[in-house]
């Protein structure tokens, strides 16, 4: 039985009790690589949010936009 989980540990005691599982072998630590978002795609974002800022106009409500994009 192999189950991939994520966990974010927020307290050093489930740290320190987690090292103890890879000690034991049971379980493994996998690190994965986290894409970092490039400079060109955060100014997009961000042009795209100051344009809905001052065109509040026009956006579309979400339940129009989900209606026109629903697959059947």
């Amino acid at each position: 039985m192999s189950e991939i989980l994520h966990l974010i540990i927020k307290k050093a005691y489930a740290a320190s009790l987690i090292e103890h599982l890879r000690k034991e072998e049971a379980i493994e630590i996998i690190e994965e690589n986290v894409a970092e978002i490039s400079e060109w795609q955060k100014d997009a974002v961000r042009k795209t949010l100051l344009h809905a800022q001052q065109n509040p106009g026009s956006l579309q409500a979400w339940d129009i936009v989900r209606q026109k994009y629903k697959t059947a």
